[in-house]
């Protein structure tokens, strides 16, 4: 009698601790299932400029139904961290570090030799070691002349644009240099800049089906000069801001764009194993108003972009420059939600690499986020941005900006952005011991820095 009903309290307990087991997210079961089988492939999707409330998944009047998928399906990195401007953002992507310990605070412009360092090992080249094929198409900004391009970082194939700006249509920079270029070869070629980005995208994606791969498809919208055609214009009729109009349609001619990627991976059996990233590279432009940019032939732009609820525009350290949208989308392994937790542009390189089985270079100072996939572990990572004109630091709830100036006295700022996300209440004279801990962590932050960045202060 007692060896039976020890086997039967030893059944249940066993049973307790399948049912237990079968509980799990369906996210980490999945992931560890697709680690026993084969490596994802990778699709990067950067969006120029586009700000928090310029998608309709964050309630914008902009549609955007094809980017409002992938946040259906996905998970959505709602406290999501880049940098204010472009060249840093796109910089600590690809090394998985701050962009100003490599000296890169704000967009690498003009005929300017900064680029990035060859000395670090980037995110494609670690791919690359575990078996990737790789590309960049669209966007570089990271270095402005062809032998500091995307081949010379560990891109296989490289093919759209050098600089951080250009005509839509000539593809010329707005001082008139040429940018366009197939592996660093400058080129001519018709066509407005998103669609031939995708069409390339579409027939590279075809070429290297049948190995693993790694695809950066980093778009120039909504990105000004706005050069739309009529028929995406005339959907938004309804706006009456004619420069909020011409954004919308930039926007809404990106998402179609990023449609017909997603039509190929399916059409050629990739959406299985094919992780999407999406994101925007900073807040978006408030306005735009050139006066010798393409000898006057576009702007002025007096409303472009909506950061909306969140504080300020593209340059500043504020929410609305640096809080973008972000979405993870991996057909039917990621478990759609959305994550709260504090995320930065660095975090996604050791994600990458440890969802491929590949090596993380010792340089990298993000930390994976895998556990916060799978909804094992949540850990909200200390972030740190330096933007050129302003730094901030931030520790759940906590965010100290700092603004430094030449010839006045240091300001700083301090929110809490669980509370308050606009930041309008600076609450430091409220917090003086959080303020201090703060001040300390960001100044051993700014010491490890570079000491020559590419702008000066201002």
């Amino acid at each position: 009698m007692k060896f039976i009903t020890k086997n039967i309290i030893f059944g249940l307990s066993f049973l307790i601790l399948v049912l237990a087991a079968s509980c799990k997210k369906k996210t980490s079961e999945k992931i560890e299932e697709n680690q026993d089988q084969k490596s994802p492939n990778f699709v990067v999707i950067i969006a120029d400029d586009a700000g928090w409330n310029d998608m309709s998944f964050h309630g914008s009047e902009i549609k955007t139904p094809n980017i409002d998928k992938l946040a259906k399906n996905g998970i959505q990195l709602n406290r999501f961290y880049a940098y204010p401007t472009c060249s840093p953002t796109r910089a600590s992507f690809l090394t998985g570090m701050p962009a100003s310990r490599m000296g890169i605070v704000a967009p690498i412009s003009g005929r300017s030799e900064k680029t990035l360092p060859d000395s670090l090992i980037t995110l494609p080249q670690a791919l690359k070691k575990a078996g990737y094929k790789t590309a960049l198409i669209g966007k570089w900004h990271l270095g402005l002349k062809p032998e500091n391009g995307p081949t010379a970082y560990g891109f296989d194939y490289s093919y759209g644009f050098l600089h951080g700006q250009i005509d839509q249509y000539s593809h010329h920079y707005k001082n008139g240099d040429p940018s366009w270029h197939r592996q660093e070869e400058f080129i001519e070629e018709k066509g407005h800049a998103t669609d031939l980005i995708t069409r390339e995208a579409i027939d590279w994606l075809s070429r290297n089906k049948s190995q693993n791969f790694f695809l950066q498809l980093a778009y120039s919208a909504p990105h000004i000069p706005l050069q739309e055609p009529e028929q995406w214009k005339n959907k938004y009729s309804f706006i009456e801001n004619e420069s909020r109009r011409d954004y919308a349609a930039a926007i809404s001619h990106l998402d179609d764009a990023i449609g017909k990627v997603l039509i190929q991976l399916d059409r050629l059996n990739l959406k299985e194993n094919t992780i999407i990233l999406f994101l925007s590279d900073n807040g978006a432009q408030k306005n735009w108003h050139p006066k010798e940019q393409y000898n006057g032939k576009y702007g002025p732009n007096d409303q472009l972009g909506s950061n909306l609820p969140l504080r300020d525009f593209k340059k500043s350290n504020y929410e609305g420059a640096i809080r973008v949208p972000a979405i993870l989308s991996w057909n039917q392994k990621f478990t759609s939600e959305k994550i709260k937790t504090y995320t930065s542009i660095i975090d996604l390189m050791p994600t990458f690499l440890e969802l491929a089985n590949a090596e993380i270079p010792q340089q990298v100072e993000g930390k994976s986020i895998i556990k916060n996939i799978q909804n094992q572990q949540f850990e909200d990572h200390e972030i740190y941005v330096r933007g050129h004109l302003q730094e901030c630091f931030i520790e759940k709830p906590w965010k100290l900006v700092r603004t430094r100036h030449i010839n006045a006295e240091t300001e700083f700022e301090l929110y809490n952005i669980e509370k308050n996300p606009s930041e309008t209440a600076n609450i430091i004279k409220n917090e003086p011991e959080i303020a201090k801990k703060l001040m300390m962590k960001i100044e051993n932050e700014f010491s490890k820095d570079a000491k020559e960045v590419n702008v000066p202060l201002k």
